[in-house]
């Protein structure tokens, strides 16, 4: 049975099994609880919460970056500008980041499916039901998962010296219960395991990719449980396992979320008390790109996912282009366009998120080099000449060509006819001298003076989890655990996957790679930029920062451009009304003030009381 109609409501896939002939999506004021639970297709209903508030960037307003030294906004109502400019705390309307009533609920409700699972019968057919309760089961299993992970990272923290997570809710909370009891704090190695078992569960469960198979899969090794099970016939498989469910929490994607987790845990806020170790780490990002073909698998188009025009229209009713693990269904409208272009380029004049220099300047030469290293071949004052065309693929800037009629980008301070220049805009102030090119499709046709209204929406979709994200995974724990060139297990190190995402950006002749390639410590710094460039803009940036250590205040930078003689001159300047304040406890976050004020065994983060 397809449930079309109810996606928006359930912020879920394409489609629904075909394990039932109907769906109630709520419990209806007449019924009882236990009378709505007796019905299985009203306890999916409940266990497909689980796929509700996805903490991934969905728009430029969740676009965290601007909480960091890689981006600004101009937005000044954004919770996120408010929390890096001094507002964080733990009363919730200032802590952009809060999950404490929505993670509770989603996994609340994927308990009370799991705790009835057993009873229920999806289907008349003994085959198909058995399979639609293995499938559910896992899939409930890796939903708990997925909503205590980011439910941990957001309120993780120390506690009189000890790291502590979050409720590790693994039953539903009824009314009977004793909640100043229950509503306690495990520590955070408890939450990691509890996590990892889940996604070990649901991958027992799991296929590892959906899909449909003929009757020649069924005589297979490969399908020989589900024979067991009594499938005869591939529509019995199909119907549960097969395209429809394409989209749907998968073995692949649990893979890919496990090694995710490990390499959170792993990292240095977290090793001492999580448990987990960076061979852990490593050992869970190869799996991923074991199934990926390995170094070799790294998708060529990759760095380009977001435009790949073809590739879009390929996968527009189903399926993943070679980089995208994990994505959102293909969307039409034009509100990337309209917040981000240029208002030289007629957008809606927003242009709300701002690139800084510092993350500019992070992109390397063309050689390798970063920009502040002798060999480089830098020039200050050609600030953009031999850089990695990276660079360009992802951030707009003086001399860039852009948008659908193919104009050059002016973003001097003292030309006449100029709106994009640095604080020229009265309307959308550029703030840095910048601006974000990454996720816009650029033949999206902006309202033009005397033209057409609005702006004409292309074709797109974000991705919730790119390979290449699991491939800087595997390259930062196996540098730790092996060093830069030492082969993993897997058969391959983290030189070797650097190499090829560089390889990929444009970086022919690296010799900077080579130069440090047998130096750890310059070999970490060399990946976590490589992490910074690569994943720019998708919500990673704030949470590294945090996993890694690093100084979450570092002065955001802005580029003054003036013509003087007929030559540009290039000048750094600190970004204007942007003084980033967090203290050192604010590398953990700070759970609900109210909740603390309820439930006197739920301590608080050391720091924000």
């Amino acid at each position: 049975m397809k449930i079309k109609s109810i996606i928006s409501l359930m912020v879920l896939v394409p489609t629904f099994i075909a394990c039932d002939d109907v769906f109630e999506p709520m419990i209806e004021n007449q019924m009882d609880f236990d009378t709505f639970m007796s019905k299985p297709e009203n306890a999916q209903g409940l266990m497909l919460n689980g796929y509700n508030n996805m903490p991934y960037v969905t728009n430029v307003a969740s676009m965290s970056d601007v909480a960091t030294d890689d981006a600004v906004t101009n937005d000044y109502n954004s919770g996120y500008w408010k929390m890096a400019n001094g507002s964080w705390s733990a009363k919730g309307n200032n802590n952009p980041f809060d999950r404490w009533s929505a993670a509770r609920t989603n996994i609340h409700y994927v308990n009370q499916f799991l705790e009835g699972v057993d009873g229920f019968y999806f289907n008349k057919d003994e085959a198909v039901n058995a399979m639609c309760k293995e499938f559910l089961t896992g899939e409930a299993h890796a939903l708990r998962g997925f909503q205590l992970f980011y439910f941990l990272r957001a309120y993780a923290g120390m506690v009189n010296g000890q790291l502590m997570g979050v409720p590790n809710l693994t039953k539903s909370e009824k009314p009977t219960d004793d909640f100043n009891a229950n509503i306690t704090r495990a520590t955070f190695a408890e939450c990691v395991a509890q996590i990892l078992s889940d996604f070990d569960k649901a991958l027992e469960l799991l296929p590892y990719d959906y899909g449909n198979i003929s009757a020649s899969d069924l005589k297979t090794d490969k399908y020989a449980k589900y024979v067991q099970m009594g499938v005869t016939n591939p529509s019995q498989y199909n119907d549960v396992f097969g395209d429809e469910k394409v989209g749907r929490i998968s073995g692949r994607i649990v893979e890919a979320l496990a090694a995710q987790v490990a390499l959170y845990a792993a990292s240095p806020a977290y090793s001492d008390q999580s448990g987990v170790t960076w061979k852990m780490a490593a050992e869970r990002a190869a799996k991923v790109l074991d199934g990926n073909g390995g170094v070799a698998g790294l998708s060529e188009t990759g760095a380009t996912w977001y435009t790949n025009a073809k590739e879009i229209e390929r996968f527009k009713n189903r399926g993943n282009p070679d980089e995208i693990i994990w994505r959102e269904n293909i969307n039409h409208s034009a509100n990337w366009e309209s917040e981000l272009y240029p208002p030289s380029q007629y957008g809606s004049g927003k242009a709300r998120v701002n690139p800084t220099q510092n993350l500019v300047d992070a992109f390397p030469m063309a050689n390798g080099y970063p920009i502040k290293e002798s060999g480089s071949g830098y020039n200050d004052q050609d600030p953009y000449a031999n850089r990695d065309p990276r660079l360009d693929l992802y951030i707009v800037h003086d001399g860039s060509v852009f948008g659908p009629y193919g104009e050059t980008i002016n973003t001097t301070i003292d030309s006449p006819s100029n709106n994009d220049g640095l604080d020229i805009s009265t309307s959308a102030p550029n703030r840095t001298g910048y601006y974000v090119r990454k996720y816009i499709n650029e033949k999206a046709e902006p309202e033009r003076r005397g033209g057409q209204k609005g702006m004409s929406g292309k074709d797109k979709y974000n991705a919730r989890i790119r390979y290449t994200e699991l491939y800087l995974a595997f390259a930062e724990a196996a540098n730790e655990e092996y060093g830069p060139t030492t082969a993993s297990p897997s058969g391959y190190s983290a030189y070797d996957v650097i190499k090829a995402i560089r390889q990929r950006g444009g970086i022919v002749n690296d010799e900077y790679l080579e130069k440090v390639k047998g130096d750890k410590d310059k070999m970490r710094e060399l990946i976590r930029n490589e992490r910074r460039i690569e994943l720019c803009f998708e919500g990673h940036r704030f949470w590294d920062l945090r996993r890694w250590k690093l100084d979450l205040n570092e002065t955001v930078m802005a580029m003054q451009i003036k013509t003087v003689g007929g030559k540009k001159t290039y000048t750094p300047i600190p970004v204007a009304n942007e003084t980033r304040a967090y203290n050192d406890y604010m590398y953990f976050g700070p759970l609900p003030e109210s909740e603390i004020l309820k439930w006197s065994n739920l301590l608080q983060n050391d720091g924000w009381n």
